[in-house]
This record gives structure tokens, C-alpha cells and sequence, in this order.
């Protein structure tokens, strides 16, 4: 089979000024896309910008000979956002491609969580992919094309010990996703997420010895494809750690049904109601509606 190519292509990975983000857009230039290399330069906190993390990065894919421009804007803001996706237009003139991968971390246990440890993880992981995506998306709706990959995490889906506020915007995007890959599939947008493990400046002090098997050149080939318009799938979740590659998928049991029930026949069915043989895995709200009306009917 040929390869994957992006000839033609305008990308724009945020957070890229290192780590997974440096990765992806490293591979989709040397690919053949376009790419706006977003990055405020700032500590693994959030806190300070430097703009020479993504500059960098543009030197090294003009170097191989891609084309790149870089981007310093904060996605944590509606104009940043904007500003982001122009600077899209006006060096390459569309958008193809989005990669969500911009990220903090303010780990706290929950009970000594403030707001200035939760609003900003939130404002970048979360709040930032509906800033870039969505003027990127006018563009793509116009033109009936476009691929979009968020960046969830396992510490949403599965949660982790310290991380409400990380874990929170992690699921969040799941979410999103799931509702862009239905509003985008009739404009030929196909919209997916997922959720790395790599040794990365966020994760480096968490990994320890495993580290050394998780680089983020291991996720970015599963990005790539996602990315790319051989795409088949549509809001799904992908974990990707150390070359392994797998779904992440929400399931529902079948579950158990009496009209009028009490809360003590809940607790008496309580293992019928969690029994996971003959689960479904709905694509969206109608395919737990459609079971609803089996069941009830």
C-alpha cells in the first residue's frame, strides 16, 4: 500500500513546541503538510512564554526542507484561539488539520484544590481545543473537509489520584469529540481523540525507568493516521503507549428492567445491573434510546 501523504495540507498542532506536540508536527512535515507550530513557550505550569520553543521547531522542519510558520498565541482565550487559525490563513491560506495537544499540569489532592490550580487546566486542555477548533471549523464546514484529533488522557477516563482538574478537562474532550465527530460527519470532518502515555516534560518525574519505552515518536504514527484522509473512524478514543495501539470504547450492559421499582430492588439486582455480558457499544445518544425502546417495549 502507499504511504500516508499530506502534499497540499495546512496543519496546526498546539503545544508543539515539545514533547508529543514537536513530534506530530515534525512527521506531518516531513509528510508534506503545511504546519502552524502553536506554542506560548511556557513552564510545564502554564506559567511564562518563551517563543524560541516554537520557533525551533520551524527552523528544524525548514531545515529538512517543509514549510512552517510559528504561532506563540495562548489557547486558553477565544482570541488566541482566532489568532491561532489565522495565522493558519494568512501563511498557507486554509486549515486541514487540527492537533489539540496544548497542556498544563497543577496537580493538587481535591480537598486542597483552588481555583488557581483549576481554572487554568481547564481554560488550556479543555476550553483551548474548542478555541482552535472552532474558527478552524467554519473553514472546514465551508469546504467540506477536515480532521481533528484531541488529546484526552487516561487520567480522564480511568481518573488519577491528584489530577480532578486535569482529569475533569481530560474527559471533557471525550465528550467533545464525540459530539464534533456527529455534528462534522455529514461535512466530511472526521473528528477523533487519544489518550497517550509518554515520557514527555509533563510526565518525565511520573514515569520513572518505564519512561525510556514510552517516547512520543510511539504515539505520533496513530496521529498521523487519524490525521490523515485514509481516516475510516469517526469519535473514537485511542490509547497509544510505547508502540501499543488500542480502543478505548464506552460500553453499556444490558441491564436490568422492572416498572415501578423500588431502591431496594436496586440493591437486590445490583450484579444484574453491572453483568457486562452482551454490553453495546452505542455510537451516540440515539443507540441507547433505540436499546431504551427495545427493552421497555
Amino acid at each position: 500500500m502507499s504511504d500516508l501523504t499530506f502534499d497540499g495540507k495546512v496543519a496546526i498542532v498546539t503545544g508543539a513546541g515539545g514533547g508529543l506536540g514537536k513530534s506530530h508536527a515534525l512527521e506531518l512535515a516531513r509528510r508534506g503538510a503545511r504546519v502552524v507550530v502553536n506554542d506560548l513557550g511556557g513552564s510545564v505550569s502554564g506559567e511564562g512564554d518563551n517563543a524560541s520553543a516554537a520557533q525551533l521547531v520551524v527552523d528544524e522542519i525548514t531545515a529538512a526542507g517543509g514549510e512552517a510558520v510559528a504561532n506563540h498565541d495562548s489557547v486558553a482565550t477565544p482570541e488566541g484561539g482566532k489568532a491561532i487559525v489565522d495565522s493558519a490563513v494568512e501563511a498557507f491560506g486554509t486549515v486541514d488539520i487540527v492537533i489539540n495537544n496544548a497542556g498544563i499540569l497543577r496537580d493538587k489532592t481535591f480537598h486542597n484544590m483552588t481555583p488557581e490550580l483549576l481554572e487554568p487546566v481547564i481554560s488550556v486542555h479543555l476550553l483551548g481545543a474548542f478555541y482552535v477548533t472552532q474558527p478552524a471549523w467554519l473553514i472546514m464546514r465551508e469546504k467540506g473537509y477536515g480532521r481533528v484529533v484531541n488529546t484526552s488522557s487516561n487520567s480522564g477516563l480511568l481518573g488519577n489520584f491528584g489530577q480532578a482538574n486535569y482529569g475533569a478537562a481530560k474527559l471533557g474532550l471525550v465528550g467533545f469529540t464525540r459530539v464534533l465527530a456527529n455534528e462534522g460527519k455529514s461535512k466530511g470532518i472526521k473528528v477523533n481523540a487519544i489518550a497517550p502515555v509518554a515520557k514527555t516534560r509533563m510526565t518525565e518525574d511520573l514515569l520513572g525507568p518505564l519512561g525510556d519505552k514510552l517516547e512520543p515518536s510511539e504515539v505520533t504514527p496513530t496521529v498521523i493516521y487519524l490525521a490523515s484522509e485514509e481516516c475510516p473512524v469517526n469519535g473514537e478514543v485511542y490509547s497509544v503507549a510505547g508502540g501499543v495501539v488500542a480502543r478505548y470504547f464506552i460500553g453499556l450492559t444490558p441491564g436490568w428492567y422492572a416498572e415501578g421499582h423500588s431502591a431496594e430492588d436496586v440493591r437486590d439486582h445490583f450484579d444484574q445491573i453491572r453483568d457486562e455480558t452482551g454490553y453495546i457499544v452505542p455510537e451516540d445518544p440515539s443507540g441507547e434510546l433505540k436499546k431504551l425502546l427495545e427493552t421497555l417495549s
